[in-house]
């Protein structure tokens, strides 16, 4: 298997089901497209991890197709903050212990608040990252619902 990160830790502690994707990370590549195209996978079913700014030191995840943008209104109305706006970056690194283009919003440094767009509820399974670029976990929307202790929301823009 895939070198272990956090994301793929807490997969195996839960017992779910779940199938690790690999595929060689191109410097400056656009990650959540790249990962479309490396892995040859539907734009609709791969999901970006995006963290996000609600109000003073409070941070939220955001999870959303790599073929949306987040809407940060909804997201702001799903965590019940009138402001959302993007993180600093390295606050997003720094809280969640992953590097950009490899935040997972599995296994992360600290549980933060999680929306995911409620269109992964369409399918079987869908792919966030595992934790490091260059690396997709596929698993069941429900249970990275679960595993992530998230909210369902509509949160995407096309």
């Amino acid at each position: 298997m895939a070198r272990s990160t956090p994301a793929v830790v807490a997969a195996q502690r839960a017992e779910i089901a779940f199938t690790v994707h690999e595929y060689e990370h191109a410097d400056g590549a656009a990650y959540g497209v790249e990962a479309v195209e490396r892995l040859g996978l539907d734009p609709t079913r791969v999901f970006k991890t995006l963290i996000a700014s609600a109000g003073e030191r409070a941070l939220v995840v955001g999870v959303v197709p790599v073929a949306a943008s987040l809407d940060l209104r909804a997201l702001g109305a799903a965590v019940g903050s009138k402001r959302v706006d993007m993180a600093d970056p390295r606050d997003a690194e720094r809280v969640t212990g992953y590097v950009l283009g490899g935040i997972s919003p599995l296994g992360q440094r600290k549980q933060l608040p999680t929306v995911i767009d409620a269109s992964a509820e369409q399918f079987q399974t869908v792919f966030v990252s595992a934790g490091r670029r260059g690396l997709e976990i596929e698993l069941a929307p429900t249970d990275l619902v679960a595993l992530t202790r998230a909210t369902v929301a509509p949160i995407a823009r096309l």
